[in-house]
């Protein structure tokens, strides 16, 4: 049936859609467990990435005892299947296992283990539902390739749309429960539109129908033999499988390159991803045109992996070596200086938008991604001989290739990363590209390509940039002009200390390409620490989310009455950063800062932190973050209020910037007494009622402890910020406005 295909196709792209919105939304919900680090993102990678292999094992060997007939009704099954649990998901993730059940989720041992158990269910379905696929549509082994390259392609392409629809449409105007619920609706639908294809087809006995893409010049004859050995498949397996390892290492290094270079927002995750899968489904569905064209499928195959990470490498010395004043090149260098970055959802400036958003992750991996995608039909055709263990053999290297990933997320994004950097990482994926290289060389001899290429991936490997130099290139500076530039790199992301070409003497520090702060101090963020301490009577024990460069937290220890202060901070390169830049300049407030007995700096997610700390606090408050990256709705929601509400002590305080007005309502949602400065750059909630007593705040604010510890001027400024602090009163917006873990709104620009 000439229709069937098409059919499938178009079924198997929603689920594709729904598929990448479940593991956008679930990452974001089960981030909140474990924190939004390196080292739980990986894991919840890792688990749901081990689902899928489980799945697709499974599914592989269940496939080859059906019917193709009865694959496509199991496949319908499969479908609303997640769609079942999709609809339950964020009750499960959220309101059970993290608000009812969140104390499970420490150590982090334990929590890799739930992410794990919790993900299996729905990730295993879906690992199952391509194998079966496979085994309903492949009809003759001629046209297998083709045919399974084309159901992968095209549910690549979904997952393509998927990532883009979920930041851009989908939590912004639904929140992450509506995306959710719109993703369980597409899985309904690809489940009903395969129940009825079965239906239509079970009369026309469907073991006897064609759905297979047309052969086109390959006849079964010279498909191969049903006799082939099996050692052939392990040989596959261990491709693949080490094929996925260098995709799921490469992703890592990519996003890590992206983030910096674009000073990424919310919705840079998903457009980025959405160019990735975009390039692996373009890769698949030109691989199933063609594949019937390929006579030696392995050499296709190694050629395809050494090509993508030579690629790589080549892009990477082009971005360390090219002239700072090269046309175009020029634009990304004087971008990569500024502070802040391109307001991705609010500017309009298109030029910029298709500068960063498109042309950069193109150049970085649209080849390799094609390439990737390319991969895949060509090993479908060298494994298929027998329509009736397709299915088998795809869920069997799928699992392979997933095993792979899971591999590359834990090895990478746990321990290379940390240990010898993006820069270490590429030279030890361009080793796994000579060993690719050296198998086709065994193949083909040294004096094929393979031996080309075997010399340009070592040569590349050599030739890989320092750290510092790299690093430098993409915060604008060549190291010549831009005076010295402090680099630090680990799993947590990458730091840079530079002098701020606007004005002079200031350093700027940044955090995966994004300002978080300067030096000397911003008087924004000392105020933001200091006005709080003066209006508490005795804050012994403080808390900080967010080191920044130490303003904040500097400012809040001013009082002599603090004994502790504790700063989580999620970036692990800020200390070290810091520490370094004591050997340049002489600056006393940070060289106090840094030396205080008082003061413990804690490389760790600061709400979880918070929640699974049995500690209580006088005073707690968050380094100013602006509320449109990524992640910081996690610390603008009314939930995150309320579990800092929970923390304090009898009298304690809550201190936050509120820049919005959500962010505002949100925060007078947890706290029945709030005062702060009528423009909300310091607001302060309490459980208590916190008294207004202007005298004695001036009188802490002018004694002569504070003003030695602050210097004269800033304690002038602070005196005059508490005594224009006075009640403030709710915005009277509805309930509907505020942020929430679920929703939040400032971080997608909700209008």
């Amino acid at each position: 049936m000439p229709g069937v295909l098409p059919a499938v196709g178009a079924a198997f792209f929603v689920s594709g859609i729904s598929a990448l919105v479940y593991q956008i939304a679930w990452q974001r919900i089960l981030a909140l467990h474990s924190g939004v680090g390196i080292y739980s993102i990986a894991m919840i990678v890792a688990a749901f990435m081990a689902g899928l292999g489980a799945g697709s094992h499974m599914g592989g060997v269940l496939s080859a005892r059906v019917s193709r007939a009865s694959a496509l009704r199991i496949f319908a099954a499969l479908e609303l299947g997640i769609a079942a649990f999709g609809a339950a998901s964020s009750w499960i993730y959220y309101d059970w296992l993290y608000v009812r059940a969140g104390w499970l989720y420490a150590p982090p041992w334990r929590a890799a283990l739930l992410h794990l158990a919790s993900f299996l269910i729905p990730t295993g379905l879906m690992g199952m539902s391509l194998p079966f696929l496979v085994r309903a549509m492949v009809g003759d082994v001629a046209g297998a390739g083709r045919t399974i390259g084309f159901l992968y392609g095209i549910n690549m392409l979904g997952a393509s749309a998927g990532a883009w629809l979920t930041p851009w449409v989908l939590i912004r105007y639904l929140g992450i429960r509506g995306a959710i619920g719109i993703a369980a609706a597409g899985n309904v639908s690809a489940g009903l539109a395969a129940l009825a294809l079965y239906a239509w087809l079970r009369p026309r006995e469907a073991n006897r129908y064609e759905p297979s893409v047309p052969s086109a010049g390959r006849t079964a004859s010279s498909a191969p033999s049903a006799s082939s050995p099996p050692r052939s498949l392990f040989l596959w397996i261990g491709l693949y499988a080490s094929s996925g390892f260098c995709a799921l290492a490469l992703e890592i290094v990519w996003f890590r390159l992206i983030d910096v270079a674009v000073k990424s927002r919310a919705y840079t995750f998903g457009t980025v991803l959405a160019i990735y899968l975009l390039g692996a489904a373009a890769g698949s569905l030109a691989g199933a045109a063609v594949v019937h064209r390929i006579g030696r499928p392995r050499r296709a195959f190694l050629a395809c992996q050494c090509l993508l990470l030579a690629y790589t490498g080549s892009v990477l010395l082009l971005l360390a070596y090219l002239p700072p004043r090269t046309r175009l090149y020029h634009w990304f260098f004087e971008y990569w200086r500024r502070y802040d970055g391109f307001s991705l959802g609010q500017n309009g400036d298109l030029l910029s938008l298709t500068r960063l958003y498109v042309l950069l992750p193109c150049l970085l991996y649209a080849v390799p991604t094609v390439l990737m995608g390319l991969s895949f039909p060509i090993l479908q055709r060298a494994v298929q001989d027998d329509p009736r263990t397709a299915g088998h053999k795809v869920g069997v290297l799928q699992a392979a290739n997933i095993a792979g990933c899971v591999a590359g997320s834990l090895l990478v994004g746990l321990v290379l990363l940390d240990r010898i950097g993006t820069l270490g990482t590429v030279r030890v994926l361009l080793a796994v590209g000579v060993a690719f290289a050296v198998m086709g060389i065994r193949d083909d001899g040294l004096r094929s390509r393979f031996g080309v290429l075997a010399a340009v991936l070592v040569l590349l490997g050599g030739a890989m940039p320092a750290r510092q130099r790299f690093w430098a290139r993409l915060h604008g500076h060549d190291g010549v002009a831009g005076g010295p530039v402090l680099v630090d790199e680990d799993a947590t992301g990458v730091g840079a200390l530079t002098l701020n070409p606007w004005h002079a003497g200031e350093w700027q520090l940044s955090c995966n390409g994004k300002g978080q702060g300067a030096l000397p101090f911003f008087e924004g963020h000392t105020l933001l620490g200091a006005v709080p301490a003066i209006l508490h009577g005795a804050p012994r024990d403080v808390a900080i989310i967010g080191l920044g460069t130490g303003g904040t937290a500097w400012a809040a220890a001013c009082r002599p009455e603090t004994a502790s202060v504790t700063v989580y901070e999620i970036f692990g390169p800020q200390r070290r950063l810091l520490d370094r830049f004591r050997g340049l300049e002489l600056y006393p407030p940070l060289e106090g800062f840094l030396r205080d007995p008082r003061v413990r700096i804690e490389v760790a997610d600061g709400r979880n932190a918070l929640d699974h700390s049995s500690r209580q606090f006088d005073l707690i408050e968050a380094d100013p973050i602006f509320p449109d990256r990524a992640y910081s709705g996690n610390l603008y929601s009314v939930e995150f209020f309320s579990r800092c509400a929970r923390k304090l002590k009898r009298g304690g305080f809550v201190c936050t910037w509120a820049p919005t007005v959500r962010i505002y309502a949100s925060f007078h949602r947890a706290f029945p007494y709030v005062v702060g400065l009528e423009n909300r750059s310091i607001v302060v909630g309490s459980n208590d009622p916190i008294p207004v007593e202007v005298e004695a705040w001036s009188a802490r604010a002018t004694s002569p402890a504070v003003v030695s510890y602050l210097g004269e001027e800033l304690s002038q400024d602070v005196l005059k910020r508490v005594q224009k602090c006075k009640p403030l009163v709710r915005t009277g917006r509805r309930a509907v406005d505020v942020n929430h873990d679920l929703f939040p709104r400032d971080e997608f620009l909700t209008p």
